[in-house]
């Protein structure tokens, strides 16, 4: 087995402990230990971050050309720029989900295929609002055709990166969406953005969440519960600083009672994201709900005490509490960790 020096070192802890409990003989342990080959070079990164790069010279490229003569008479009419662009997604696409499916282990090179594909359709979008030129300022309509493009195709070819894109449009159209039918104003039917994004990213989770153990859902389900579960904390840590207003902040806020109450309610929500993480086995659940509680109570801290208190006081009680927060989780790490395994 080649793997990583990291990852070489994690296999062989394993193989240790299950040799100390008696899953593996002596014999058997060390066969195992000298199969494992440590990479001389990660590979795997490499070529993650060469596809990056190759997509963002493409986009140069393509940028160069357009400003080349003959380009610049071709791509002056906008209906040839729809054109070229939605024939370039629809084939990148097509190509992209047929490589997926004969060579499913190329992940990176797949991926980086799919995101060409994207790319492109954000063209193709907006060369569609360049040609209907709208006054009314309703461009969440585009924003809305773009995701109906991603969700289908994350979909059909159950790409977590087209989904992703998918869950980005869909909350960008939410927020275009309601800021035109408010007129551009500060509340959506009595609710600030963030309030509304608390609503939004509920369901998502839930929905996510409801989803898993379907067949067809499985690849997507990962990212479907992170977006959602960041959209609703991101929301909620808003709303337990401003409430359901706009504007002020710290000294100008709402009354205490209403953030004590969003205060409370984000910190509920962290409470049963670490729960049904732990109900689920589910680390994604655990982390975001320990991640936010933590924020949670440093942002009350600092929110209670930033003005009442010395600067020297202040940050050496944050000090104090960070550091037995560290002595805390070390001991817990001690506990569940095998002696060998340190």
């Amino acid at each position: 087995m080649i793997t990583t020096k990291s990852k070489a070192q994690t296999i062989k802890q394993a193989i240790k402990a299950w040799q100390d409990e008696g899953l593996l003989d002596d014999a058997k342990a060390d066969q195992l230990d000298k199969s494992i080959e440590i990479a001389a070079f990660d590979w795997k990164r490499l070529a993650r971050y060469s596809f990056i790069i190759s997509i963002i010279c493409l986009v140069i490229a393509v940028t160069s050309l357009a400003t080349l003569p003959l380009f610049v008479i071709l791509l002056a009419n906008p209906v040839t720029r729809l054109i070229i662009a939605s024939a370039s997604s629809a084939a990148i696409y097509y190509l992209a989900i047929k490589r997926m499916k004969e060579k499913p282990l190329q992940k990176f090179s797949n991926e980086a295929i799919m995101l060409t594909a994207v790319l492109t359709t954000a063209w193709a979008v907006a060369e569609i609002g360049v040609i209907l030129n709208s006054d009314d300022g309703r461009f969440s309509t585009l924003i809305l055709l773009a995701c109906i493009i991603y969700l289908c195709i994350g979909w059909q070819a159950k790409s977590a990166m087209v989904w992703l894109f998918a869950l980005i449009s869909l909350g960008a159209w939410l927020g275009a969406e309601a800021g035109y039918i408010s007129g551009w104003g500060a509340y959506y039917f009595g609710m600030n953005y963030p309030l509304l994004f608390v609503i939004f990213g509920s369901f998502i989770t839930l929905a996510a969440l409801e989803l898993e153990n379907y067949k067809g859902f499985k690849p997507l389900f990962g990212t479907t519960l992170k977006m959602g579960l960041l959209y609703l904390f991101m929301a909620l840590w808003i709303m337990s600083i401003f409430g359901n207003q706009t504007s002020g902040f710290w000294r100008s806020r709402p009354g205490h009672l209403e953030l004590f109450g969003w205060g409370l309610l984000f910190a509920a929500a962290a409470v049963w994201a670490i729960w049904l993480g732990m109900k689920k086995d589910n680390s994604v659940l655990r982390g975001y709900g320990l991640v936010f509680l933590l924020i949670n109570i440093y942002t009350r801290f600092f929110e209670h005490f930033w003005d009442g208190v010395h600067r020297a006081i202040f940050f050496g009680i944050l000090s104090l509490s960070l550091w037995l927060l560290g002595s805390k989780a070390e001991k817990i790490w001690r506990i569940l960790a095998p002696k060998h395994f340190e």
